[in-house]
């Protein structure tokens, strides 16, 4: 009687256990309480505060839209957003181009192929203030290793203000985070290529097709899928850069590197003024979402071509 009882306890357990459907719930349940206890406050918190006027101290009252009407007419916030959408379109466009190149370039049968493929990782692999730093020093107003080298060749007759000219400063910003991301880039893209079967290229070749006609009929839209989601990465990494920035430039000279994420730091924590902070954040959220949509129709157009079905 004990064992028919145990079976009849055991029963419902078994059952839900054996349903895929429990077991998958039953599965994501610890990573579904780290993302709301990690992630989900802490947005909803940032998104509350942006509606307040806290500081740093004291406890805000809610405000409604008051800090994205004074953002509305802040011209070093819009100055910010140009940052950011300058910073991340040509860093992520370079970032492609490059990494792109490097892909294929390690695909093909090379001589220590596999030492090549663990350097090119060094730079992502680097923890970013480090990179920060030693770019810090490659840009120093004085002692700066580019300026020396060029003085000597005798082409140009004084140290480069990389990082005092506002110019001079947003391409040296955008140089360090192109080295720092092509990696990423090479290395995703380097194992698409490696998906896609050779026969594809041996026909494509029997049938006369150049090199440049393989690589955009053959090549590029088999990578189409890895390109969407690799760029969206990319372009939110770049987006929300702010180690790189703040180590090299703190925003300077007069905010010519300010993006919105170091803005929103200067505004809410040295600044004090919690709320704005947390609203020039939440502002950030519709650029991050057109990214993700990119990804997602870049996917789409994939299977379309492909004539699957979700």
């Amino acid at each position: 009687m004990s064992m028919v009882n145990s079976e009849d306890r055991r029963g419902p357990i078994s059952s839900l256990l054996q349903n895929n459907n429990v077991l998958g719930f039953l599965f994501m349940l610890p990573a579904a309480v780290f993302l709301v206890c990690f992630l989900t406050y802490p947005l909803g918190l940032g998104v509350w505060l942006g509606f307040t006027d806290t500081r740093i101290g004291r406890d805000g009252i809610f405000i409604g839209l008051e800090n994205y009407q004074f953002l509305m007419d802040d011209s070093v916030f819009w100055l910010s957003v140009f940052n950011t959408i300058l910073y991340t379109s040509v860093a992520s466009v370079l970032k492609f181009a490059l990494g792109l190149w490097l892909a294929m370039l390690l695909n093909q049968h090379l001589p220590f192929k596999s030492f090549f493929r663990a350097i090119v990782l060094l730079p992502w692999v680097v923890p970013t203030v480090l990179s920060a730093l030693a770019f810090w020093w490659i840009y120093d107003s004085q002692f700066s290793i580019i300026s020396w080298s060029l003085m000597q060749l005798g082409l140009i007759s004084g140290p480069i203000n990389f990082l005092g000219d506002p110019i001079n400063a947003r391409i040296s910003v955008i140089v360090a985070n192109v080295w720092r991301g092509i990696p990423f880039v090479a290395i995703s893209l380097l194992a698409g290529l490696q998906t896609i079967p050779a026969s594809l290229q041996e026909a494509a070749s029997l049938d006369g097709a150049t090199s440049w006609q393989r690589f955009r009929y053959v090549t590029l839209p088999m990578l189409t899928p890895i390109i969407a989601v690799v760029m969206t990465f990319s372009v939110l990494f770049t987006f929300t850069d702010f180690q790189l920035i703040y180590v090299l430039t703190k925003g300077g000279p007069v905010n010519a590197t300010h993006l919105m994420a170091t803005l929103s730091f200067q505004r809410g924590i040295p600044g004090g003024q919690l709320g704005e902070g947390a609203a020039i954040a939440v502002a950030m959220v519709p650029f991050l979402l057109g990214a993700i949509m990119f990804s997602f129709f870049g996917l789409q157009r994939r299977k379309w071509q492909q004539g699957g079905q979700d």
